[in-house]
């Protein structure tokens, strides 16, 4: 039987590894940490705006079990905020443990604290992969699904400092691209001024932290508006990776999401001024600690790729998540799943998939993929808002 490697366990990576397991193939999932889902514990966002349609897309072919996950595991469902709809809030306490079983029961072996730090490859095929601790997985296909963000020396440099996100550098050493170490040349996504990266979008709260008439509010409905004093507000957006958020209404209020801890929609804020806003007084940061510096650094190796998901210039490696160029957890799922099946079906010299551009799955795959390659790397793509969101509905 065939065996695909998937480096990098968050959503993408965990989407993968199902698919293609799913369609055939032996699986090992290797993630650097000691928990999947990375940047996926501090989110709980699905189904607003056109991740709804992306989601029952993928229900629809055959590719929808992550969603049901989801949809089992929310906290709120058909809520609304500025410029989102009809969200829903997976609880960020109980999906890792949800995807963890999956997994498990689907027959994906998993290694955890396993990171990748070398390449072996003849020509443009890729033979095995050596972790830190010179363990090597030798497989048939490979899958990238390692991430873009950080390490801490990105964040240092074009951030504002490590801020010990839920990436966890310093503890378990910064993530590695699997294509950088293949040799394959990535591009680096940048800020509205043109500077490298873009800054993780959220910070989380300990929701036991704000005052019970918010704890009460998020715990109903979901989410608390709550307006900024005059003169205390501090205007982050043009530094967020999704600019889906970069509406008025977020630089005059703090938004929060409840999804399990309290999900403040801004990429830090200091708490000093956080704790000046009546219901906050007491507030704390759970990731990242130092909400009050900066987030993680994000985009800086995005790959090059074609419609099916493989890697320009290797042969056997494929990658999804935002290092094809998209943003967001149901975007990384998407991606993901049709990364893993199409991994699957190169081992067994099957024809590969591409989504037709009629489906909202199929068009962001190939409009991410024209816009990066004539060199557009200030825009994110994403089904929940900005440049993409406009595209969707108008077609």
């Amino acid at each position: 039987m065939s065996r695909v490697i998937v480096v990098g366990g968050g959503w993408a990576g965990c989407a993968a590894a199902v698919s293609a397991r799913k369609a055939g193939a032996e699986v090992e999932l290797l993630e650097r940490t000691d928990m999947l889902l990375g940047t996926g514990l501090v989110g709980g966002i699905f189904r607003n705006n056109g991740r709804f349609t992306a989601a029952e897309e993928m229900i629809e072919m055959g590719g929808g079990d992550f969603f049901k996950i989801c949809d089992e595991n929310s906290r709120h469902r058909n809520i609304s905020f500025p410029g989102h709809m009809h969200a829903s809030l997976y609880d960020i306490g109980k999906i890792h443990g949800a995807v963890l079983s999956f997994l498990e029961e689907t027959g994906v072996e998993i290694h955890f604290r396993c990171r990748v730090t070398k390449v072996n490859k003849q020509d443009e095929t890729i033979n095995s992969v050596e972790d830190q601790k010179g363990n090597k997985f030798t497989g048939d296909i490979f899958i990238d699904a390692t991430g873009t963000a950080g390490p801490t020396s990105n964040c240092v440099k074009y951030g504002n400092g490590c801020a010990m996100c839920i990436i966890r550098c310093p503890s378990f050493g910064g993530r590695v691209s699997l294509a950088g170490l293949a040799g394959v040349e990535e591009y680096v996504g940048k800020k509205a001024d043109g500077t490298p990266g873009v800054m993780s979008g959220s910070c989380k709260l300990l929701k036991e932290s704000l005052s019970w008439e918010i704890q009460e509010r998020l715990n109903k409905d979901g989410v608390a508006i709550i307006p900024i004093p005059e003169g205390l507000a501090e205007d982050k957006l043009g530094i967020k990776a999704c600019q889906q958020y970069a509406l008025r209404e977020f630089k005059e209020n703090v938004i929060l999401l409840d999804t399990g801890h309290a999900k403040l929609m801004s990429p830090y804020m200091s708490l000093e001024t956080l704790q000046r806003i009546p219901g906050l007084e007491s507030a704390r940061y759970e990731d990242p600690y130092a909400g009050s510096i900066g987030n993680s650094m994000r985009f800086f190796s995005v790959t090059s790729r074609d419609n099916y998901l493989k890697v320009r210039g290797i042969k056997n490696l494929f990658c999804c998540g935002e290092k094809a160029g998209v943003l967001g957890h149901t975007e990384a799922i998407v991606t993901g799943t049709l990364a893993g099946y199409n991994a699957a079906r190169l081992a067994q010299n099957e024809e590969l998939l591409e989504l037709p551009e009629t489906l909202a799955v199929g068009d962001i795959i190939s409009f991410a993929k024209k816009e990066s390659d004539s060199g557009k790397l200030t825009w994110k793509y994403t089904f929940s808002g900005s440049v993409y969101f406009e595209r969707m509905k108008s077609l």
